[in-house]
């Protein structure tokens, strides 16, 4: 499955144009992320909006602005001025969350999820001093611990999954 999710800092502002066809609305803007090491140069990429994303793109991105993009990412093989191929990545949005101050959730055909809220508390009948003598519950410090160890099933020793 091909689905990826980057933080991408606008370069160039959304243009948009419409298919001869139907008439559907298609944004490209050009943006830039950041390397994995901090000597790797910053990458760029052009990220391709349709429908009503287009639509968003053009109304709400602005030059300089900071993002979250989600979408697929694909290879392009495109010849230059010079007769030479080259490939280049695009990647086709599907949600687009703004990040920062102003930001006010996802931007796409489908809303992310709300967050579990926990529960309000409640009064008991118990007396107020027992209440004060109950520890109080731990705020959450963060977010949830994932378990990031490998989906390798664990066999007896000297057994192999491999079937030859």
């Amino acid at each position: 499955m091909n689905h990826c999710l980057l933080e991408v800092e606008v370069l160039e502002a959304p243009q948009v144009r419409y298919t001869q066809d139907n008439q559907t609305p298609v944004a490209e803007m050009a943006v830039q992320f950041d390397g994995l090491r901090p000597d790797d140069p910053p990458g760029q990429l052009k990220v391709v909006g349709w429908g009503s994303l287009a639509q968003d793109l053009q109304n709400r991105v602005q030059v300089g602005q900071r993002l979250m993009v989600e979408g697929r990412l694909r290879m392009n093989t495109v010849t230059r001025q010079d007769g030479v191929k080259e490939k280049r990545a695009e990647f086709t949005l599907s949600r687009l969350h703004p990040i920062g101050a102003g930001a006010s959730g996802p931007v796409s055909g489908s809303p992310m999820p709300a967050r579990a809220s926990a529960p309000a508390p409640t009064r008991s009948a118990a007396p107020r001093s027992a209440q004060a003598a109950a520890p109080a519950p731990a705020p959450a410090s963060g977010p949830p611990a994932w378990n990031a160890s490998p989906l390798v099933p664990d066999l007896p020793e000297g057994e192999d999954e491999i079937p030859f």
